[in-house]
């Protein structure tokens, strides 16, 4: 009788003797859950020279949103997201110049207030980290001594240091969006391309071995505060809260 109620504790546990929940199996690393290495062939940056640069090709990049413009300039090839309205064989400026145009590559302090930009350097000379989707851009509407304030695409103020580059215009791809993705099969190529964790599964749907919420019963769903200390396969629910319960108006 003993050995019984043992062995149905066994079984009956949520989580025991189960397999590794997903939050376990990407930890790991495995060549399920990795990246291939060839999405991220090509890393967007700005060169350390000046002058004039060409438009080398338009490049699609599985790892990126928007295309990728390959520019050669002083000897050099680099690859930025590449601007509305930019065509192979079409010339563009790196640094300060009398004339700007769409993709032109300046310092926030030489490009006028008013101006559209994207790929915007958070540190001088990071070669860009900031507004790099499909379609976005942000807008200069300030200029100080030292700094400028830019309007970001989440239309919030941010401000940079006068030394930042940025490239002029819109980033390329805004409507691709607007096209349906109607098959599964193709959304799954799309996330496997990046490593993204799709599609995500509501964690009282699981079975009990896959989560710690899982299994039919107990569906009347309470907040669950995880321990400090338990491992990956345990720390689910609310991670270190600073409050529980629904907030009162």
């Amino acid at each position: 009788m003993a050995i019984n109620k043992m062995i149905g504790g066994l079984h009956g546990g949520k989580n025991k003797m189960g397999k590794r929940i997903i939050q376990q199996a990407r930890g790991h690393g495995s060549l399920t859950y990795r990246v291939r290495k060839q999405a991220y062939t090509y890393r967007i940056g700005y060169p350390a020279v000046e002058g004039r640069g060409i438009v080398v090709d338009i490049i699609d990049s599985p790892a990126h949103s928007a295309p990728l413009s390959k520019i050669s300039a002083g000897g050099r090839i680099f690859y930025i997201p590449a601007a509305k309205g930019l065509s192979v064989g079409q010339q563009i400026n790196i640094g300060k110049s009398e004339s700007i145009g769409a993709g032109d590559i300046l310092k926030l302090s030489d490009i006028p207030i008013g101006t559209k930009v994207f790929n915007i350097e958070h540190v001088p000379y990071d070669g860009g980290k900031l507004i790099r989707t499909a379609g976005s851009f942000a807008t200069i509407v300030k200029k100080h001594p030292e700094n400028v304030a830019l309007l970001m695409s989440s239309k919030k103020e941010a401000v940079f240091d006068n030394a930042c580059r940025a490239t002029i215009g819109e980033i390329s791809g805004f409507g691709r969006l607007d096209k349906p993705i109607v098959k599964a099969g193709k959304k799954h190529y799309m996330m496997k391309a990046r490593n993204k964790f799709w599609p995500r599964t509501s964690a009282v749907k699981m079975n009990a071995v896959d989560h710690p919420f899982g299994s039919g019963r107990g569906k009347r769903i309470k907040s669950k505060i995880a321990k400090r200390n338990a491992p990956p396969g345990a720390k689910v629910g609310l991670l270190r809260p600073r409050r529980t319960g629904r907030r009162k108006r």
